[in-house]
């Protein structure tokens, strides 16, 4: 068949062959880039995490190897790279035949398994023990999670074991009964079959949220990840997220695109970039979501290769204040109203205010300036009510809804900084409005 040619005892190459050695290194690298950048990426390395690393490898080896029951929770803020950790201890256990042979794995997330009943249907599935619980009707979720592990016995009579991971842990304990935790902690400190549970969360007091049942089985073994890592781990992270592996089909090219990597770390302007983020947040997802937006414009025409400038407007980018931008979509009378809640806020010390007062303000300045248009107050009620859907105001809570909306106690939500900043960026912003914004009213 045409476009089917297989390589001949001659030495010719098929027409695949030769596409894909026309593969365009640039594309190449984009696609390989905005996959790791986009998914859970496994670094080579999880820096400051040894001694972590080596105890949950510890705790999942034993229970792979020789049926060893455990139980564990992985705490720490978000970003901290505990996820990052359970897959690198993964995949290296994977890498040991006889626990990648021997050990099954359960992976349930809180936002995702949402009540017991779903999270018992993802279990089964994920056993692959659906035509073995085919129609059968169980009384409780005990008994459905005894046959289940009971059906995953082999000839002599011993269960495999299972690794159960059970992301976004604090959700879990918010199911009714927390039913799930309560008969995994149960089947793991009974040792009625060999499994380990790791729970993994950013909850630092989630133990408070335990019921005292699932508390007294839990084996309360716990491994905190705080941020440890020092500005010279988070660039080594940053070169390695746009490092090009050793098997990139163009090696020349790989070769070159990681020497534009190091010589891109050193950049002055990079360096201040990467200084920037680092004080503000360590999150791993943020760097990524940080080196997205370069990656995404690289271009085998125009920008074959990341320049310092392309991060510095993405930092620009990620850092912009979203509140700040809506304000530049907002209309004149709008506006008009946010500065006179901003001269309320001034005057009464952050106390809140009521639409009649912010009403009598904007009359007040629009009456002394003849360019400016009095709307009548219905509308002007109108664009007040815009701005309480857009967020920028808000209800003060705890007030009666029985009161007439005119005299609803509001907050501003927004920052004389931020005003000021959009008053600067605002399209064609009449120079009485600006003005009005700098007074100070006594």
């Amino acid at each position: 068949m045409k476009g089917k040619k297989s390589r001949s005892s001659g030495g010719r190459f098929s027409e695949v062959d030769k596409k894909d050695e026309c593969i365009n290194p640039v594309s190449k690298t984009q696609e390989i880039l905005k996959l790791r950048l986009s998914r859970n990426h496994i670094p080579s390395e999880i820096f400051g995490r040894q001694e972590e690393k080596r105890h949950l490898k510890d705790l999942i080896r034993r229970t792979g190897l020789f049926g060893e029951s455990n139980s564990v929770l992985i705490i720490g803020p978000r970003g901290n790279g505990k996820s990052a950790l359970v897959q690198k201890v993964l995949v290296e256990l994977g890498e040991e035949e006889d626990i990648h042979t021997n050990l099954l794995q359960v992976h349930l997330n809180g936002l995702l398994q949402t009540d017991d009943k779903i999270a018992l249907k993802e279990i089964t599935r994920q056993l692959q023990l659906e035509n073995t619980v085919g129609d059968r009707v169980f009384g409780s979720f005990a008994e459905t999670l005894q046959f289940l592990l009971e059906a995953l016995k082999s000839g002599n009579q011993s269960s495999k074991p299972i690794l159960f991971i059970l992301d976004e842990f604090d959700l879990f304990a918010q199911h009714r009964n927390q039913t799930l935790l309560y008969n995994l902690f149960d089947v793991a400190q009974s040792a009625q079959a060999p499994i380990c549970v790791v729970g993994i969360t950013c909850r630092l007091d989630v133990l408070e949220l335990l019921e005292k049942r699932v508390k007294s089985r839990f084996s309360h073994r716990q491994i905190y990840l705080f941020s440890n890592m020092t500005f010279e781990d988070y660039v080594m992270l940053f070169k390695e997220l746009l490092k090009l592996e050793d098997d990139f089909p163009d090696r020349r090219f790989q070769s070159d695109w990681n020497k534009s990597i190091e010589e891109l770390s050193e950049a002055q302007s990079v360096v201040d970039m990467l200084k920037r983020q680092f004080s503000f947040s360590q999150d791993v997802c943020a760097l990524k979501q940080l080196l997205f937006l370069p990656v995404c414009n690289l271009n085998e025409m125009d920008v074959p290769r990341l320049k310092p400038a392309m991060f510095v407007e993405s930092m620009k980018i990620s850092t912009s204040d979203s509140k700040s931008a809506m304000l530049h979509g907002v209309s004149i009378l709008e506006l008009c109203l946010i500065i006179a809640m901003k001269h309320l806020t001034d005057i009464f010390e952050g106390e809140p205010f009521n639409f009649e007062m912010v009403y009598n303000e904007y009359r007040k300045f629009a009456q002394r300036h003849s360019s400016m248009q009095v709307f009548h107050k219905a509308v002007v009620l109108k664009a007040f009510e815009h701005l309480v859907a857009l967020e920028l105001v808000k209800p003060v809570e705890g007030g009666s809804t029985k009161i007439q909306k005119e005299y609803r106690l509001m907050s501003l939500l927004l920052h004389n900084t931020q005003i000021m900043d959009a008053l600067q960026k605002y399209p064609q912003c009449p120079t009485d409005v600006r003005n009005w914004a700098t007074l100070s009213i006594s």
